[in-house]
């Protein structure tokens, strides 16, 4: 990533040096997911499209912990490969929109309040900027050659932390480990909570970069 592109790379340090992590990066360029291997601080293991594992990629995909899946049902082997990595302390990369789009957080599939709610691993937004500026001259698939993309780590959170703060006994907190409610009520407000976050960090990554929406 370094030698193709520019990257700059702001808040790294907000990533807990330990323990398990979800990164949640927003989705608008195919170079999103690997510009985030390239440059975070710790190995990143991303949930990633069984239909991007062919050829020799799918040896080499693997062989870097990268998990495949299916997008088009309930891939339980998925599910559990993916909570498997955050119960051993490392580092989940999810694209909570759930395919590639205007990368702008405005919809959220459920699936990270379920891993997050359920091994109450610490969420860090991610904002990646810059990847769908303009096209490259040599392949018009990605962005031109050592062009700056910016790579925005925001505050670690947690997505039941407004659900402890309200309750009616209040300090009683979640459990360690992560066992929280998982009913459809709870995953939905979850992901209404965490949609919140993630937009407040694209804004914020957006003012300080200098970039405006829709010119990421």
């Amino acid at each position: 990533m370094y030698g193709l592109w520019k990257p700059r790379v702001l808040g790294a340090w907000r990533v807990p040096a330990t323990g398990p992590v979800i990164l949640a990066v927003n989705h608008s360029h195919n170079i999103d997911g690997p510009m985030l291997m390239g440059t975070a601080p710790r190995p990143v293991h991303f949930l990633i499209k069984k239909e991007a594992f062919i050829g020799p990629l799918d040896p080499f995909l693997l062989s870097i912990g990268q998990l495949k899946v299916d997008r088009e049902t309930t891939d339980r082997a998925a599910v559990t490969d993916a909570l498997g990595v955050l119960q051993g302390g490392g580092v989940l990369g999810i694209f909570p929109e759930g395919s590639r789009g205007e990368g702008d957080f405005a919809s959220l599939r459920s699936g990270l309040a379920y891993f997050a709610v359920r091994t109450g691993a610490p969420i860090v937004p991610v904002a990646v900027l810059g990847s769908t500026d303009r096209r490259g001259r040599l392949i018009s698939a990605l962005p031109p050659l050592r062009s700056r993309v910016d790579i925005v780590f925001g505050d670690a959170f947690d997505a039941q932390e407004e659900e402890v703060r309200s309750s009616p006994k209040g300090g009683g907190g979640r459990r360690a480990g992560g066992s929280g409610r998982r009913t459809r009520r709870a995953m939905d407000d979850a992901t209404l909570r965490i949609q919140k976050r993630l937009t407040a960090h694209l804004d914020n990554a957006r003012r300080l970069t200098g970039r405006r929406a829709g010119l990421e």
